[in-house]
C-alpha cells in the first residue's frame, strides 16, 4: 500500500538526534520545531510529563498542518524518583553525573503519532534503565569537556562518548535512549497505514 499523496509526515522536534534516527526509515518527512512550555505540572509523574508533552507537541503543530501525520516525542530521566532535565552547561552537567554515578536511571521516552486528519492519537512510554558507572570526577569532567552533551537529558549522549560512562542499558528498544523509539514508531506507522517500504516488491 502506497502512502496517500496528500499525507505529510512531520517530525515535531528540534532535536538533531531524533532527526537522524527518523532518517533511518527512509521515509520523506519534514521537521517542525514545536514551541510549547515544557515545564512539568504540579503533582505530575515523570511518565505523565513525557507523554503529555509528546502529545502536546504534535497537537500544537497540527494547528498549522491539519492534514499531516505528526510525530511528537519527549524524554524525561529520573533517578531515585527525582526528575533530571537537560543540563545546559558544564557545572550542572557535572552535578547531574555525580548524582547518577553508580545509580540506575530511568529514561521515559514518550512517543506520539498524531493523525491531524481524524484527531487520532497513539501515544506510548518506552522505558530504558541505564546504570551509570561509578567514575571519579576527573573522568566525568573529561567526558563533559570532550562531548559537551548539555542538550541531552542527564548529559548521557549514548550514541557517542556517553556510552563510556554507562555500565548497562536495559530496554525493549535500542533507539529509545537516544530519544526516538523506532520499534514503537514503525508499529505506529504501520497501524496508521504508512508503507515502510514504498513501492518495493
Amino acid at each position: 500500500m502506497n502512502n496517500p499523496p496528500t499525507l505529510q509526515l512531520i517530525l515535531g522536534s528540534s532535536s538533531p538526534y531524533r532527526r537522524e534516527l527518523l532518517q533511518r526509515l527512509r521515509l520523506p518527512f519534514t521537521v517542525v520545531s514545536p514551541q510549547i512550555d515544557e515545564t512539568p505540572l504540579a503533582g505530575e509523574t515523570p511518565p505523565e510529563t513525557a507523554l503529555r508533552l509528546a502529545v502536546a507537541k504534535a497537537r500544537h503543530i497540527a494547528q498549522t498542518h491539519p492534514d499531516a501525520l505528526i510525530i511528537g516525542a519527549d524524554q524525561v530521566a529520573t533517578v531515585n524518583g527525582e526528575q533530571i532535565g537537560k543540563a545546559g552547561g558544564f557545572d550542572k552537567a557535572l552535578a547531574q553525573l555525580q548524582a547518577m554515578r553508580g545509580q540506575t536511571v530511568l529514561f521515559h521516552s514518550a512517543l506520539c503519532l498524531y493523525d491531524a486528519r481524524n484527531d487520532s492519537v497513539d501515544a506510548r512510554d518506552i522505558i530504558t534503565r541505564a546504570t551509570f558507572r561509578d567514575l571519579p570526577d576527573d573522568e566525568l569532567s573529561a567526558y563533559l569537556r570532550i562531548e559537551q552533551p548539555y542538550d541531552c537529558a542527564g548529559s548521557a549522549k549514548v550514541e557517542a562518548l556517553g556510552i563510556t560512562i554507562l555500565e548497562k542499558v536495559e530496554s525493549d528498544d535500542p533507539t529509545a535512549l537516544i530519544g526516538l523509539p523506532l520499534i514503537a514508531l514503525t508499529d505506529m506507522l504501520r497501524k496508521a497505514g504508512v508503507s515502510l517500504y514504498g513501492s518495493a516488491s
